[in-house]
Parts: C-alpha cells; structure tokens; sequence
C-alpha cells in the first residue's frame, strides 16, 4: 500500500511539472518558435552562431550601437531568409526566467545568453532620446540608452 502511494505521488509530481514546464516554445534548432506571441526568435545572440553538433552557441557575442542595428538586420534577411527585426519591449521581457540561477533566461533554449541588458526596438516614452532594454542579469527593463551604446541584441521575426 505504502508503495503505491509513493508511486501515486511521483506520477502526480511528474504531471504537475510537465505542465509547469510545459511551455509556449518550440525548439527548431537555430531558431525557438514562441507560440504566445507568434515570432520566431534566434537562438543565440547576434555575433554567436548556432551549432547542431554541440548544441550550442558558439563564438562571442558582440555589442551593437542602434545605427548598427539596421546593417546587422539586412544581412540577416539576405542570409537566413525572413523579415527579421528587433523584439519589441514586451517580447524581449517575455524570456525572463526570474526562478533561473544566473543569467535570466532559459539556457536551454537560449545557450550563452550574455547575463547583460538588449535592445529593444522602443523608445523610452518619458525621454525619447533613449531606448528600452531588458537586462538579462536582473531580468528588469531600463529606458536609459542611448542610440550610441552598444548592447547585445537578439533578433525575431513574426509568424
């Protein structure tokens, strides 16, 4: 009897995760499907390159100043086909994991996130000289960069 319960209590702890666990994105490889808010996000952060065979990202992450932004953004349509831009303030926000030890966000599906603020595509609405960015090492947003600093970025594009 005592045996059944605690293999009662194991499946109902394993069905309770799963559904905790259960999440709104679709691993794709080099790209993450996020079904909530219908894009697509890259995997790794602009400079990094996806790697099947390690399943990771690999190389360093760079910085980009805003202006930098649109260049980075062509090349990224000519190369991996799409309409790729910037996530808006409440996508970016959507891939803080505040339970994650480190770096806040998921680094299964997001491997070598540095634990850094990146740019959004909004202007900060109180002073419009500066731009929002979500900080993956609070996992908190600030609307105080300027177009000139460099920050990391990580791209998306609709469904």
């Amino acid at each position: 009897m005592k045996m059944i319960k605690i293999k009662l209590i194991i499946i109902t702890l394993i069905l309770v995760f799963s559904k905790v666990n259960a999440s709104n994105f679709i691993d794709k490889g080099y790209y993450v499907i996020d079904l909530k808010n219908k894009i697509e996000w890259l995997k790794c952060t602009t400079g990094q390159q996806w790697s099947d065979k390690d399943n990771t990202c690999l190389g360093r992450a760079v910085k980009l100043d805003y202006h930098s932004i649109e260049e980075a953004i062509k090349q990224l349509d000519d190369q991996l086909e799409g309409n790729w831009r910037l996530p808006t303030r409440k996508e970016l926000e959507s891939l803080i994991c505040k339970s994650c030890e480190g770096v806040k966000i998921d680094k299964i599906l997001f491997p070598n996130t540095p634990a850094e603020p990146f740019w959004t595509s909004q202007r900060n609405w109180w002073s419009p000289k500066f731009f929002w960015s979500v900080n993956f090492f609070t996992g908190h947003s600030y609307g105080r960069f300027v177009p000139e600093k460099e920050l990391f970025v990580r791209f998306v594009k609709d469904r």
